[in-house]
C-alpha cells in the first residue's frame, strides 16, 4: 500500500511493549509514524505490508526468532532488503557480537540502557538519509519517464522521415538508368552523389529506428546461447569470400535481453566486415569471464583507428577521419552500441593500431 512520502515510518520490534513505548517517547516527532511488533514474525508481516518503512529498530533478544534471524529474512526479500536496521541490544558489546549484527544486515547498533541524545541523533541521520533516497528515486523515475518519451519521439520522427526518403531513393534509382542521365556525365555524377547521400541517410534512420524500437518494447530477459547467436549473425551478414570469421567455442549462456546483445554484436561484426581493407580479412570473436561481467571482444585485421579518434567514434554522428576504402559510416552504430552496453552497467572501448586492425571490447552483465 502506498503511504505519505512526507512521513517517516519507524517499525519498533521488541517482545516487551513497555520498551516499545519508551522508544516511541524518545523519538516522537510531528512527521513520524510508529509501527509496533512484539515478535519477529509480526515484524516480518508489518515490513511486507507497509512499503514506506524507513527504519526498523530491532531488539536482538526475542523468543522464537531473535533479531539476527529477522534481519537475515528481511535482507533476503527484495521488497524489504533496502530498509535500514538498527539493532537494540542489552547483551555483550564485544566486537565479535557487533560484527555478527552487521553480517546479518544491521547498519547501526544501540546498547541498552539507551542514551537518549545518541538515540535521537542516530535516528535523525537515518531519517534524512531516507528522504534523500526518496528524492533520488523520484528524480530517477522522472528521468526514465522523459527518456521513454524522447525514445518514442525519435521513433515517430524517424519513421515519418523514412517514408518520403524511400520515395526519393526509388526516383533516384530510376533516374540513374535514364538515357538522358547516362549520356550526361555531369548529371550522372550529381544523381550518383544524391543516391549515395540518400542511402547513407536511410541507413542512419534504420539504425535509429532499430534502437528506438528495442528500447521502447523493453524485451524480457531470456536465456541466450551467445555462441549460437553470434554464429547466426555472422551467417546472415553474408561476409565476402575474402573474410574469415573465427568464433570462440567458449562463448557463454547468459540470461539477458537478447535483442540488445544481438544489436551490439551485429553492429561490431558488420563494421569489421564492411571496413576491412585486407586481401585476406580475419575477424575473431572471443570472451573473458570477469566477476560480474563477461568481457567480449571483436577483433579484426582491418585499417585500424588513429589514436585521436578512439573516443570520438563512440559519440553520436562522429566518425573517424581515417578512410582507407569507399565505405562510409553514419556515426550512429557505435553510439548505439555504447548506449546498449552502458544501459546494463558495462563499458565499451577499443584498442587499435593503424594498418594492423582493431579490437572492440564490451562488458555484458552476467
Amino acid at each position: 500500500m502506498a503511504e505519505n512520502q512526507e512521513q517517516f515510518t519507524i517499525l519498533i520490534t521488541d517482545d516487551r511493549i513497555q520498551n516499545i513505548i519508551s522508544l516511541e517517547e524518545i523519538l516522537v516527532k510531528e512527521n513520524r509514524v510508529f509501527l509496533r511488533a512484539t515478535s519477529g514474525n509480526e515484524a516480518l508481516k508489518l515490513a511486507l505490508k507497509h512499503d514506506s518503512i524507513g527504519l526498523i529498530m530491532l531488539d536482538v533478544q526475542m523468543p522464537d526468532m531473535d533479531g539476527f534471524e529477522v534481519a537475515q529474512l528481511l535482507k533476503s526479500n527484495s521488497s524489504t532488503r533496502d530498509i535500514s536496521i538498527i539493532f537494540v541490544t542489552a547483551i555483550n558489546k564485544d566486537a565479535q557480537h557487533i560484527l555478527k549484527g552487521f553480517e546479518h544486515g544491521a547498519v547501526d547498533y544501540l546498547s541498552k540502557p539507551l542514551d537518549i541524545e545518541v538515540t535521537r541523533a542516530k535516528v535523525n541521520v537515518f531519517e534524512r538519509l531516507y528522504f534523500y533516497q526518496q528524492k533520488l528515486k523520484n528524480a530517477l523515475a522522472e528521468v526514465e519517464k522523459i527518456n521513454k518519451q524522447l525514445e518514442r519521439f525519435v521513433y515517430i520522427v524517424s519513421h515519418d522521415i523514412k517514408s518520403p526518403l524511400s520515395s526519393i531513393i526509388t526516383i533516384l534509382s530510376l533516374l540513374e538508368k535514364n538515357d538522358a542521365v547516362l549520356n550526361d556525365s555531369f548529371l550522372q555524377g550529381r544523381i550518383e552523389m544524391l543516391s549515395q547521400s540518400s542511402g547513407h541517410l536511410s541507413e542512419m534512420i534504420d539504425l535509429i529506428l532499430e534502437y528506438s524500437k528495442t528500447s521502447i518494447t523493453q524485451q524480457t530477459v531470456e536465456e541466450v546461447e551467445v555462441l549460437d547467436l553470434v554464429q547466426q549473425i555472422a551467417y546472415l551478414l553474408f561476409p565476402p569470400k575474402n573474410i574469415t570469421i573465427h568464433i570462440a567455442e567458449n562463448l557463454p549462456v547468459i540470461n539477458t535481453r537478447k535483442l540488445k546483445l544481438q544489436q551490439v554484436f551485429q553492429n561490431l561484426l558488420s563494421n569489421a566486415i564492411k571496413f576491412n581493407d585486407k586481401e585476406n580479412g580475419v575477424i575473431e570473436i572471443g570472451v573473458e569471464e570477469k566477476e560480474d561481467f563477461y568481457l567480449f571482444h571483436v577483433k579484426d585485421n582491418g585499417p585500424g583507428i588513429p589514436e585521436k579518434d578512439k573516443l570520438k567514434i563512440f559519440r553520436l554522428f562522429q566518425t573517424s577521419d581515417h578512410k582507407t576504402n569507399k565505405e562510409t559510416s553514419t556515426g550512429v552504430g557505435l553510439f548505439i552500441i555504447k548506449m546498449s552496453v552502458e544501459e546494463q552497467g558495462g563499458n565499451v572501448y577499443v584498442e587499435s593500431e593503424e594498418g594492423k586492425g582493431s579490437t572492440f571490447y564490451f562488458e555484458w552483465r552476467k
